[in-house]
């Protein structure tokens, strides 16, 4: 069945957003008698004409901040791990801000509207950008630092962005395509240096005035363009207006990531996606919690558990791809001392991944399902029994049903077709199938890749694996499993391990379900935001 959301034309969370400042500007401890139906009856959304997230809740955050209201908790702390650390308050994140948006406006000449390509790793002026296009009103566009060079000239020509801002790293590609992006005016590098035909981002950031008057936006105009992660053909434009993730966002930062001003959140996602603006700005600065970032070039779990360790994170939130990672260590020789909550989100985790994780940490993860195109649709919310496995119950933001019968289209009347596969139990919980194209039609049973990759997931010998269709002269199609397997079984007869796998999935699951193929691969093809790209393996099958 395919998932169908309801959308409320034009409906906001603005009421929602000023009984949540209102609440944790208040002394605001965690309440441990939330429930599911008390959350649906607090939802009350309401149409606002004017929205703009940095005047009516940054800015709000700072004039609590100045009256004594609010912990002493910053608005941002940044480190990079090798001992240098940033911290703003709100108050010290509007200043610099509104510098950045001086830059946008008076030097770069960008007005409302203008499209800005932004492409940073993890440093504080990452932050800054996104704050000062929402003062300019100018459309934000993130990118990851993965793109190619191809990548880049793409997201330039599709949106048309007037502005490019990125460092070093990436410069050198954006110079061999800048002929031909006919819209981009402004190239900023953020760096020490200087190079040729870009304007020096920090020297700007010195020399600009700090006093900047936010644009008044209305709640429908645009905010932000997000790039989908294009697992099946060339990458789609997305945008969001100021009250979809400025206002929307509220349900997920106190519900799903249970945040307060006290809360010290941090959550792994790569700039360059959605999550990143979701749930490390709007979410956690609505709550008025404090956003912590690692520097982190790379991703190393290590690196993640000693952070656990040393600061005083309290709610952590990474994909299950990193929890996959996590799980193969030995988390016992960590303290977490400050860790309450934990969440996942941007792909299923497998049960037994959050079983494993609980046993070794004591705490469950609270996983969420949602798309680019709509921000949280469903997710396990706090003081919710948490059923391994679901996604959750639905967000009160929208009406999420079951599609009786197959589509094509995207929208069916005030529907939503999310072009994913789910079930929903008694209990009214949806579970994960699969997207439509990745559901497997084998004689005549339809079976979801999600469980059989989750069944295999629960022997030692398998740390992740991608389950496609493949073709089948008898059955029309049979289940493969591309599978990558732990040091321990590498050396392992192949044979003998297909075997026992297959007959490892046919006790866990229903028999008819068990990869009848089986291929060892060392690694899995993911797109750049670590999501597996099945779709590339069920074409090579297919092709074959």
């Amino acid at each position: 069945m395919h998932f169908l959301l309801k959308v409320p034309s034009a409906v906001s969370l603005r009421a929602a957003l000023r009984k949540s400042l209102q609440l944790c500007s208040q002394s605001y401890t965690v309440s441990t008698s939330f429930s599911y139906e008390a959350m649906k009856q607090q939802y009350r959304p309401e149409v606002p004409e004017y929205f703009n997230f940095a005047s009516d809740v940054l800015d709000r955050w700072t004039e609590i901040e100045k009256e004594g209201k609010k912990t002493k908790n910053p608005a941002l702390w940044w480190v990079d791990g090798d001992g240098e650390e940033i911290k703003w308050s709100f108050e010290e994140l509007g200043i610099l801000s509104r510098k950045v948006a001086n830059v946008l406006s008076n030097v770069c000449g960008l007005q409302r509207g203008d499209r800005v390509l932004l492409i940073l790793p993890r440093i504080p002026e990452w932050w800054l950008v996104n704050v000062a296009c929402l003062r300019t009103g100018t459309v934000l566009i993130p990118g990851t630092q993965q793109l190619t060079v191809k990548d880049i000239l793409y997201r330039l020509q599709k949106s048309k962005a007037k502005c490019i801002i990125t460092d070093d790293f990436v410069a050198p590609a954006v110079d061999s395509v800048g002929a031909e992006c006919q819209s981009l005016k402004f190239k900023l590098l953020v760096s020490e240096g200087h190079r040729e035909g870009w304007l020096n981002f920090k020297d700007l950031l010195k020399n600009a005035p700090s006093s900047h008057q936010c644009v008044t936006t209305k709640h429908q105009d645009p905010m932000a363009i997000y790039f989908t992660s294009g697992t099946t053909g060339f990458p789609k434009m997305t945008e969001h207006s100021h009250s979809s993730c400025g206002i929307g966002l509220t349900v997920s930062g106190r519900y799903w990531l249970d945040l307060t001003p006290s809360d010290i959140f941090w959550n792994t996602s790569d700039t360059g996606w959605a999550k990143a603006s979701w749930t490390s700005v709007f979410s956690t600065w609505i709550q008025g919690a404090c956003v912590f970032v690692h520097k982190m070039p790379q991703f190393n779990p290590i690196t993640v558990f000693e952070s656990l360790s040393r600061y005083p994170i309290t709610v952590f939130c990474s994909s299950p791809t990193a929890y996959r990672m996590f799980v193969q260590h030995k988390l016992s020789s960590y303290t977490f001392k400050s860790l309450r909550h934990c969440v996942s989100g941007g792909e299923p985790i497998n049960p037994d991944v959050m079983e494993k994780w609980k046993v070794q940490t004591g705490l469950d993860i609270h996983e969420a399902y949602g798309q680019t195109e709509t921000v949280v649709v469903c997710a396990n919310f706090k003081g919710m029994k948490i059923k391994p496995g679901s996604m959750g119950k639905p967000s009160p933001t929208y009406d999420v049903k079951d599609d009786p019968e197959k589509t094509e289209a995207t929208i069916r009347g005030d529907f939503y077709v999310t072009g994913d596969r789910g079930i929903m139990d008694e209990d009214g919980y949806f579970w994960f199938v699969g997207r439509s194209d990745d559901v497997i039609t084998s004689a005549g049973y339809r079976i979801g890749p999600f469980e059989v990759e989750s069944a295999l997931l629960e022997h030692p010998a398998v740390v992740e694996s991608a389950v496609v269709s493949s073709p089948d002269p008898i059955r029309g199609e049979v289940v493969k499993a591309f599978v990558v397997l732990t040091s321990d079984y590498v050396s392992r007869d192949p044979e003998e391990i297909m075997k026992e796998l297959q007959d490892h999935v046919k006790k866990v699951t229903a028999p008819y379900k068990y990869p009848r193929k089986m291929e060892f691969v060392q690694q899995l093809p993911k797109t750049v935001s670590g999501k597996i790209q099945r779709n590339e393996l069920r074409q090579k099958e297919w092709r074959k």
